[in-house]
């Protein structure tokens, strides 16, 4: 029972940064002695850590975009370079709103 309870946070990182799928951290972790309680617990902290690294992704995602969408809704208000109006009512919009879409993504799947 302690080795189900014990867990590595710097070992699932680097599973993490070495793009290990599950079956590779299987074939590990069975290879090192533990039992099948211990490896499914450490497989769904792994997952769990992966989970939570994509949602930071995209909530990043989803700040940016949010932000970019906000000065584009000022200048296209504001006016400051007629000359831009178009450029930053289309260009950045767009932009703002293929960045919400990428950080929604990566949130929701």
């Amino acid at each position: 029972m302690e080795q189900a309870a014990y867990s590595n946070p710097s070992q699932i990182q680097q599973w993490i940064d070495h793009n290990w799928d599950v079956k590779k951290i299987e074939k590990e972790l069975s290879s090192l002695g533990l039992d099948i309680e211990a490896i499914q617990t450490r497989i769904q902290e792994f997952k769990k850590a992966k989970r939570a690294k994509r949602s930071t992704t995209g909530f990043a995602f989803l700040i940016t975009g949010a932000f970019v969408g906000f000065v584009s809704c000022v200048l296209t208000i504001a006016n400051p370079v007629p000359a831009l109006y178009d450029l930053v009512l289309y260009g950045l919009t767009s932009v703002a709103i293929l960045v919400i879409v990428i950080g929604l993504y990566f949130v929701m799947e």
